[in-house]
């Protein structure tokens, strides 16, 4: 089979260059609509740990590891004998041997990982490859929803790795799959009237997967293996809501009286891994999953279904619906309460049953990121990812516990249960040099400082203390946005990814694109941490965060685009020598503590990417291309190690005018297959990454 022109990337609603198909199935045409955030709550203009923990901690539900601001990294547990754990000595960024001594890689739009000159790179696992001994060969023209339930599923997003500690050259892949497009999954697909079977297999694409893998000895290739830790989690699988949501009137439905007991995750995007050895999974566009948002049989919940982006009509995109009255809202009105949060899975026992928090609040969490203070206060931070909506973080009121056994592990999978959730408000130091043009001052950039506003204290008991007046602890766990409109929170230009550089404490936000900011008068405008009006490419900010405390600084490392506007700033660091990069997403640190960023979207009419930026030092905003993704795909979930770098490569060949019957791209197999979204490795033989 020929395959077809690369297409010119579509504009979706003055958006960036994703397919109109990736915003119908993966986000409810959001950019389509008025964004849900109309609220009076202040904007930046009137008002104006993470670390690499998926490629360094050691595996084992004992594992332990605390990160201390400025400091280094301090693990207890046994002896590692991975290559991937290594934690090398600091070193000032911009000198010899930082890792990010590569060839860029130009902006292109091949059909294939293109990666620097002098690595090599293979393919992890595909779509529809085995997770179980048992599980049949995939077969395109033959899908069973039996089959998938044992297979990869789709549109893998966020990706951890985790060592296994006494195993040499072992770990967990632990993947999200985010959400499914029927028409690239199957042939002769009818958007209109999908069968039942073809609903019943999107289902259990959907959730995670954890897979051992192994890697070769001198190689940076990885290989799964059907170990005891293996386990696919899908739409069906049943959770346990913790915190002040949990047996709540919100979340009683007629399946599930004790409101306690939900079954499924999907729209997982990003995450993150806990120091004691868990995975968190942030549920993020899972409002277009339900039908008949407007036909809410209780009044009250009409303006908090509305602030949510429950889209209107008896059809999804879909069509769960149809074949389980849950997914329709004029049924069960309360079933969209049990979703939107983030979800923690213990990949060390396959028997084990995930939990939600609702103490981290309900929103469209991108992910979740763990940073442990040098005093050992635990603190998770966490994106909205809509237009206008806000940041958020809670701190911990327990600390971890170390050590193995089922009362660690009960211990510290309770920790996300207990503490205050807050809410980012920012104000800028320099009002007066906003002109929405999004030119930033060349010398320091924007900067300016932030407040933590309290919404929800969650106790031991798992009840909660309402800090919002006018709200209930049950509603500000269940309609945190609505809470963090009426304090006020400042509203961001997409926050997704949050990650906190393990040696120096700052912590870093991919915002990435508002196409209205500032389009009309109902729109808040352009302020100093968001300066572009219609901003298409995105920014990162940069935030020394007092971590248990309240009060950060701020200021602007990015604003992304085209290196020649006017608009575009990289920390000072001359424009001349860096590369285009838009539309930032996913990030994550290398063991030197250079800052790597995954794109989706981009706007500059090139293939999504990764990226490395240099944080310190005479190089500081250097922003190099890495790789780029094939055809129609977003770069995701980046792991990088010493010794390798993994991608998620999310709905490659995805594009309006493309099918099964006529494909835009045939990675990763070539030749006239299907594209497959696929988890990809990159390294470098007898060599480190960037070095």
């Amino acid at each position: 089979m020929k395959s077809k022109p690369l297409a010119l990337f579509v504009k979706h609603d003055g958006q960036s260059g994703r397919a109109n198909l990736t915003c119908e199935y993966k986000c409810g045409n959001a950019c389509f609509h008025e964004a849900p955030n109309t609220s009076d709550g202040a904007y930046f203009g009137d008002i104006v740990a993470s670390l690499n923990r998926r490629g360094l901690i050691k595996g084992g539900a004992a594992a332990v590891l605390a990160v201390g601001v400025g400091g280094a990294l301090a693990a207890c547990g046994g002896d590692d004998e991975s290559a991937d754990a290594v934690t090398p000595t600091y070193t000032p960024a911009g000198s010899a041997g930082t890792g990010t001594d590569f060839a860029a890689v130009a902006p292109n739009k091949d059909d294939a990982l293109v990666v620097p000159q002098g690595y090599q790179q293979s393919v992890v696992i595909r779509w529809g490859d085995p997770v179980f001994a048992d599980a049949p060969a995939f077969d395109f023209d033959r899908q069973t929803p039996a089959a998938q339930a044992k297979q990869f599923g789709y549109n893998n997003d966020f990706a951890a790795l985790l060592p296994i500690e006494g195993q040499p050259d072992s770990f967990l892949l632990v993947v999200n799959h985010e959400y499914t497009t029927g028409p690239q999954m199957f042939k002769g697909y009818n958007k209109d009237a999908p069968t039942d079977e073809q609903i019943a297999i999107t289902k259990v694409a959907h959730g995670l997967t954890v897979i051992e893998v192994k890697s070769e000895s001198g190689s940076g290739k990885l290989t799964p293996v059907f170990g005891k830790y293996n386990r696919r989690i899908t739409a069906e699988t049943e959770f346990e809501i913790t915190g002040p949501a949990a047996g709540s009137l919100f979340t009683k439905t007629t399946a599930d009286p004790s409101g306690k007991k939900v079954l499924g995750t999907f729209a997982n995007c990003a995450g993150g891994v806990t120091p004691w050895g868990t995975v968190l999974s942030g549920e993020e566009n899972f409002n277009g999953y339900f039908a008949n948002g407007d036909k809410v049989s209780d009044p009250l919940d009409k303006p908090r279904s509305k602030r949510y982006g429950f889209p209107k009509g008896a059809t999804t995109p879909n069509q769960w619906e149809r074949t389980d009255k849950r997914f329709d809202m004029a049924q069960e009105p309360n079933e969209p309460n049990r979703f939107g949060y983030v979800v923690e899975i213990d990949p060390w026992d396959p028997t084990s049953t995930p939990v939600k928090h609702s103490a981290l609040g309900r929103l469209k969490h991108e992910g979740a990121t763990i940073y442990i203070t040098k005093n050992g206060e635990v603190v998770s931070y966490t994106g909205d990812d809509e237009r206008f909506d806000y940041m958020y973080k809670f701190i911990s009121s327990r600390k971890m516990q170390s050590g193995a056994g089922q009362s660690a592990t009960r211990h510290n999978m309770g920790i996300l249960a207990q503490g205050t959730l807050y809410v980012a408000k920012l104000t800028g130091d320099h009002p007066d040099k906003i002109d929405g043009s999004g030119t930033v001052p060349s010398d320091k950039g924007f900067t300016g400082k932030g407040q933590w506003i309290p919404l929800l204290e969650t106790g031991a008991d798992g009840k909660g203390k309402s800090l919002v007046d006018g709200f209930s602890a049950e509603e500000v766990a269940v309609f945190t946005r609505l809470a963090a409109d009426k304090v006020g929170a400042t509203k961001m230009d997409r926050p997704e990814d949050f990650e906190a550089n393990p040696y120096t404490g700052k912590v870093y936000v991919a915002l990435t694109n508002n196409d209205n900011r500032g389009k009309d008068e109902k729109s808040a405008g352009p302020d100093e941490a968001n300066p572009r009006k219609l901003n298409k490419n995105g920014q990162i900010l940069e935030i020394d965060d007092d971590h248990a405390g309240t009060e950060f600084t701020w200021s602007l490392l990015l604003v992304c685009g085209d290196p020649a506007a006017a608009d575009t700033y990289f920390a000072g660091y001359d424009k001349t020598k860096v590369s285009p990069i838009s539309c930032p997403d996913n990030l994550a640190f290398d063991p030197y503590g250079n800052l790597w960023i995954s794109t989706d979207g981009n706007a500059l009419k090139s293939n999504d990417g990764l990226f490395s930026v240099v944080l310190d030092g005479p190089n500081r905003g250097q922003t190099k291309q890495f790789l780029t993704v094939p055809r129609g795909a977003e770069t995701c979930g980046p792991i990088v190690t010493e010794s390798r770098v993994i991608v998620c490569v999310q709905h490659p060949g995805e594009a309006d005018d493309a099918s099964p019957e006529n494909p835009l791209s045939h990675w990763p197999d070539g030749g006239a297959s299907q594209p497959r979204p696929s988890v990809a490795v990159v390294w470098k033989p007898n060599g480190r990454i960037g070095v």
